[in-house]
């Protein structure tokens, strides 16, 4: 599949977005700035002192204020989002005019090109708090990480809440099928190998295949299987700044790309069969992953034989980690997939009760999109709880 949505700053399709309000009578600075702009993919408005037309001010996404102007902005009033740039940061003069219109940072040019252009970028996409991150990861084959990550993520679209589920395992044989959704058009992970730097997360999620309620980022049929890492990293970041939930199915052998994925989880479930091969092997797994996720817990999966040999808690005990839950075994879900029922579609069934008991845990604030040190501090640290549920059977 053909198209890239990246750029060496920032990306967008269809028509450019309103950017932000520049305030300036210095000719080169404005031409500075408008070129910013561009690489955001925004469109301003320049003036050359206080704006004319009421409202402006407010309703403008950002203001950009030179520092030739902001003496006659004094009076304008308080409102977030204005940045000053002046000629010398260490001048004591700009701070001082900074205070006086609100400005929320100094900035000179070149040295802030780079952050003002991912600033604009933010303001003109109404960015938030990032994505609530989670990876599955299989402690061994056929553990059913695949069918956990499909799970969790259209149970978090089926209560209302951004959705965007990412394939992370080149040799999975796609998600989108998984999910029914191989002919539905959208872009794959062939199209993103050149992007770079800053790609726009309104574009990134517009061009990706709706299945489900959800956005999924899946593989092609195609021989390509090597994405570099800084495309991988640009697409994962934009895929979180729009807030919501983030899925991810990843692999178990932690290359440079899945490092790239997993050093933006915020946490990671270990689906572990509970017996002690599926043990053994899964301390491989956790040597790999355990040096880039921050928070990596392990899920006891439950199998046809309910005697397996080990129960959850030891499970977890045997691999040093925290238990985030019980997933027992769900008779007849393979049935379902070849039907084209994605998992988690039941609601009554045992891994869509699992994927509901995990995100109440994991989206406690609320809407899922507080800061990140607060997230942490609902998950608790010592697990979920008693989060019980089905894999496939």
């Amino acid at each position: 599949m053909s198209g890239t949505l990246a750029s060496d700053q920032s990306v967008h399709v269809g028509e450019e977005r309103r950017g932000p309000l520049l305030i300036t009578e210095d000719e080169q600075l404005l031409d500075d700035l408008l070129r910013l702009c561009a690489a955001a993919g925004a469109l301003p408005e320049a003036v050359h002192g206080p704006p004319d037309r009421k409202g402006d001010w407010e309703s403008a996404p950002l203001v950009i204020v030179g520092e030739d102007c902001a003496p006659r902005l004094r009076d304008a009033g308080r409102r977030p989002g204005v940045l000053l740039v002046g000629r010398d940061a260490d001048d004591s003069a700009v701070w001082r005019l900074a205070v006086a219109i609100g400005a929320e940072r100094v900035l000179t040019l070149p040295d802030g090109e780079r952050w003002l252009v991912d600033r604009i970028a933010d303001a003109v996409e109404d960015v938030g708090d990032p994505a609530v991150t989670v990876g599955v990861i299989g402690g061994r084959g056929g553990a059913g990480a695949s069918s956990v990550a499909c799970a969790l993520a259209v149970t978090a679209a089926r209560s209302g809440r951004r959705t965007v589920l990412v394939d992370g395992d080149p040799l999975g044989g796609g998600l989108d099928v998984l999910l029914g959704g191989e002919k539905e058009k959208g872009l794959r992970w062939p199209a993103f190998c050149e992007s770079r730097g800053r790609v726009a997360c309104g574009a990134l999620e517009e061009s990706l295949p709706r299945l489900h309620s959800l956005r999924v980022l899946s593989w092609d049929r195609g021989a390509e299987v090597t994405i570099p890492p800084a495309a991988i990293r640009a697409v994962m970041a934009a895929a979180r700044r729009r807030g919501g939930v983030v899925v991810v199915d990843l692999p178990r052998r932690v290359d440079e790309a899945a490092a790239a994925v997993l050093a933006q989880i915020d946490v990671g479930l270990l689906l572990v069969p509970m017996e002690l091969r599926a043990v053994a092997a899964a301390k491989r797994v956790i040597a790999g992953a355990q040096r880039m996720v921050r928070d990596l817990r392990v899920v006891a999966c439950g199998g046809p034989d309910p005697h397996m040999g080990l129960d959850p808690e030891e499970t977890a005990r045997l691999l040093e980690l925290p238990l985030a839950g019980e997933v027992a075994w769900e008779k007849g879900l393979l049935d379902g997939l070849s039907r084209g029922v994605p998992p988690g579609s039941n609601v009554r069934g045992p891994l869509a009760r699992f994927c509901a008991g995990f995100w109440g845990r994991a989206l406690a604030e609320g809407d899922g999109a507080g800061p990140a040190s607060a997230r942490k501090a609902a998950w608790g640290g010592t697990g979920f709880g008693d989060v019980r549920g089905g894999v496939p059977g």
